[in-house]
């Protein structure tokens, strides 16, 4: 058996082959362009492997991930934490992409259960309009950082007064408390507010479209508590098609929901997963935050495990670990495959 590990780039795809006992056989750079692709699949058919790996297959590395399965390759997700933990580990500290297209081919043969890429297909819209959403709100973020700053020297004290600077009632009244200040600095915060006004407006009509998109599909992902309309676009775009996950195990691996066995002598415990696709986990987090605070189930949930002598971080991780078990069965249930 041969595996073969590729490490995106913007411009260029670092590819090696190793053999069954993790021996390197050859590598390969090729253009992360059209006419690179391939050249990339005519080499790997001559390698013949059992899985090829990519790190970025969501990112600079999506369009190669999808000529190889397109080729008829299996295709799998490296996730660059995995990468980053093997290269420490490194007698050699010394770091080339042919290198880390080394390690990731050994990561192929070591883990046997790394997801498949994600498919393309009508999830490619939505995973872009989250995309563009989350981007916009990002934006908004940080002018509003700025906005404060500008508000802090001009005005202080003005929050007494004036809330958060991401709401247009808010902004309205930064707008009356700028307009007799003719300071260059008023004029630069009054340029920041009008882009903030206008980022407001296109969120709103971002979420509008996201809603949109998921409306009519996940279904029973929907009836999670802490899982509304936004959640579930999020957890689609991340997860895609959830059959390239073959157990509720696994996928809480891939979400950092899976705690790591963290024992020594006689004790035995778990340390918190900090690798996994951590934008799910996150979603993830707030859905259990909203059952604690919301819900008697989950909350009950929560409390049985203080109960039993766990922390309340720890707690709260169970709780997570629960809620991705659900969001997997669900997502089988809206796909027709549980």
């Amino acid at each position: 058996m041969r595996f073969i590990g590729i490490d995106s780039h913007k411009d260029t795809l670092a590819a090696a082959s190793i053999d069954a006992q993790g021996r390197p056989l050859g590598s390969q750079t090729f253009a992360n362009e059209a006419g690179g692709f391939v050249r990339l699949i005519d080499w790997a058919r001559a390698v013949e492997p059992e899985r090829i790996g990519i790190e970025g297959s969501g990112g600079l590395g999506r369009q190669a991930a999808l000529a190889l399965q397109a080729a008829a390759f299996a295709v799998v997700e490296v996730p660059p934490q995995l990468t980053a933990a093997a290269r420490r580990n490194q007698r050699n500290h010394s770091k080339t992409d042919p290198i880390d297209a080394l390690i990731i081919a050994r990561i192929v043969l070591r883990d046997e259960d790394l997801p498949t890429v994600r498919p393309t297909g009508e999830i490619e819209d939505l995973r872009a309009l989250v995309r563009y959403r989350r981007d916009l709100l990002a934006e908004r973020t940080r002018l509003a950082s700025q906005l404060h700053g500008n508000l802090e020297q001009l005005h202080p004290g003005y929050q007494r007064s004036i809330g958060r600077l991401t709401t247009l009632t808010e902004l309205d009244k930064v707008k009356r408390l700028l307009a007799t200040d003719a300071s260059v600095g008023a004029r630069l915060a009054r340029q920041r507010l009008a882009r903030l006004r206008q980022l407001c407006k296109e969120i709103v009509a971002a979420t509008r479209e996201v809603e949109a998109a998921v409306s009519g599909t996940a279904v029973q992902l929907q009836t999670i508590p802490g899982v509304a309309k936004l959640a579930a676009a999020e957890i689609l775009a991340h997860v895609g098609d959830v059959r390239r996950f073959r157990t509720k195990a696994q996928f809480a691996m891939a979400n950092g929901t899976a705690p790591l066995p963290a024992s020594s002598g006689r004790t035995n415990r778990h340390r918190l997963n900090r690798g996994g696709n951590r934008q799910l986990n996150r979603v993830i987090h707030f859905a259990a935050l909203t059952q604690v605070a919301r819900y008697p189930e989950g909350r009950a949930y929560y409390l049985r495990k203080q109960a039993e002598g766990r922390s309340k971080k720890d707690a709260l991780r169970c709780l997570k670990r629960r809620i991705s078990d659900r969001i997997y069965h669900s997502l089988r249930l809206d796909a027709g495959t549980a």
